[in-house]
């Protein structure tokens, strides 16, 4: 019997993972279960697992939680030193699904106790990568990807060494926005770009993968996931997302990883340490049913936040961090009205020009890729009236 700790519990990620769980209780049990602001759905998931503790990010939550799990004997808690006492309990995989920068403290905590991390939280290595990646040697932690398109990368290496990589590919559905034109995606509505076509995820990613911002951070996870430079790394759309990612050999030979859309598999991959776990689904892949996959090339001109995250991945050190930063304030202020579709990336790509000469090194730890977080956070939310009225 393996333990299993969710940080996200609540999300698309835990919801898929407890679905996994539950086919499997056979082989795992449930230790710490980790939300955000929803006490009710945390304290409903941690009864029907019989988690060994629940925990939920919002302080004011506590009451809420505690009521949700009154009777059942499972402990709780909730603010950050709580989060962190979910983390430090017993577990032999800690599955980081917590969304944006909040991410990075647990799972970096969970990094620093040798866990087995099913990494989801892909800012985590967007805003300390190199840390992130030197501290898992260091701790003997392993990282396993749980996007599916680095799940699809690792699957099709095969062991391979990056040596003999010419190209790493990840693929792109292409969001809502894929065959609109620049004026139309202009007008555009949050509710419009949080319509995803084919996953099923939080407002916030659905709107990065609106923009391709998504694919963006997911380049600069592959660059540290692989140890694999920004010149060998590529994306391309592919509204089907059943071919998730591609590995280009030397030779001209060509692995790929396919799949249906749908999250559990790569969790199973990940939760089986090596093992293929059955999943009780639906229809499997038949590609004689699917037909046809088609693909075409990203167009960074419709969508210019991949244009941005590629120049921030190849100027490396902090541009990465400020990105991320940037992104989440922008990606705010567009759900709420307060700047446009495009506005996005004039905020992003504003930021990122005015740090540039401040931050140029990496963060050397977690603590300042935190303080640069914040910093860039404000000044991103004080310029947002320029962002307005160059709209």
């Amino acid at each position: 019997m393996l333990t299993v700790s969710i940080l996200g519990a609540t999300g698309s990620i835990g919801a898929s993972t407890v679905d996994l769980l539950a086919q499997h209780k056979d082989r795992f049990r449930v230790g710490s279960v980790v939300g955000g602001r929803d006490a009710v759905a945390l304290g409903k998931l941690a009864r029907e697992m019989n988690a060994s503790f629940a925990a939920v990010a919002d302080e004011t939550a506590a009451p809420a939680l505690a009521e949700a799990l009154s009777g059942s004997g499972i402990p709780s808690g909730a603010g950050e030193s709580a989060v962190l006492e979910a983390v430090a309990r017993d577990a032999d995989i800690v599955v980081a699904a917590v969304s944006g920068a909040a991410g990075l403290k647990p799972t970096h905590a969970a990094l620093r106790l040798g866990r087995t991390i099913a990494l989801a939280n892909k800012e985590s290595l967007v805003c300390a990568g190199d840390a992130f990646m030197r501290d898992a040697k260091r701790y003997n932690a392993l990282l396993l990807p749980v996007d599916s398109e680095h799940n699809a990368l690792a699957q099709a290496l095969g062991g391979g060494p990056i040596a003999d990589v010419a190209k790493m590919t990840i693929t792109a559905s292409g969001g809502p926005f894929r065959t609109w034109t620049r004026e139309r995606i202009a007008a555009a509505s949050a509710a419009e770009a949080a319509k995803h076509p084919t996953w099923s995820m939080g407002m916030k990613i659905n709107i990065d993968s609106a923009s391709l911002m998504n694919k963006g951070l997911e380049l600069i996870e592959a660059h540290h996931l692989f140890a694999i430079g920004h010149d060998r790394l590529d994306v391309i759309v592919h509204p089907q997302s059943i071919v998730h990612g591609l590995i280009t050999w030397r030779d001209g030979a060509v692995t790929a990883g396919l799949a249906m859309p749908d999250m559990r598999v790569p969790i199973a991959h990940c939760l089986g340490l090596g093992d293929r776990l059955t999943i009780d689904r639906g229809r499997g892949l038949d590609l004689a049913a699917t037909g046809s996959l088609t693909f075409e090339p990203a167009d960074e001109t419709r969508f210019p936040c991949l244009r941005i995250s590629r120049s921030a991945l190849a100027d490396g050190g902090a541009a990465p961090t400020v990105m991320n930063a940037a992104n989440e304030i922008a990606v705010a202020a567009f759900i709420r009205g307060a700047i446009s579709f495009y506005g996005i990336a004039e905020v992003v790509e504003r930021a990122c020009e005015h740090f540039a000469p401040i931050y140029r090194a990496a963060p050397a730890d977690i603590d300042e890729a935190l303080a640069i977080d914040a910093e860039v956070r404000t000044w991103s939310e004080q310029t947002l009236p320029e962002t307005r009225a160059a709209g």
